[in-house]
């Protein structure tokens, strides 16, 4: 292999680890605008449930805080 061949041979090579490396890179941008979308919407559904627990938190079942629960017999009956 003389050396006019052995530079060409090189070129090649560069230019597909060059593809390669522009293929991978689209890959991971894609991926991490994946990541991002599912951060953010997980996020949202954490605040969801941080406030359906709050709101069940202050009425229980739907029902007032202070009201007795439906099996709750007074010591007078």
């Amino acid at each position: 292999m003389d050396q006019e061949e052995r530079i060409i041979r090189l070129e090649e090579l560069a230019y597909f680890q060059e593809e390669r490396l522009r293929e991978l890179n689209e890959a991971l941008t894609a991926q991490q605008q994946q990541i991002d979308t599912l951060e953010h919407r997980l996020a949202e559904t954490m605040e969801l449930a941080r406030n359906l627990r709050d709101q069940l938190g202050q009425t229980g079942n739907g029902a007032p805080v202070n009201d007795l629960p439906p099996h709750y017999m007074p010591e007078r009956y």
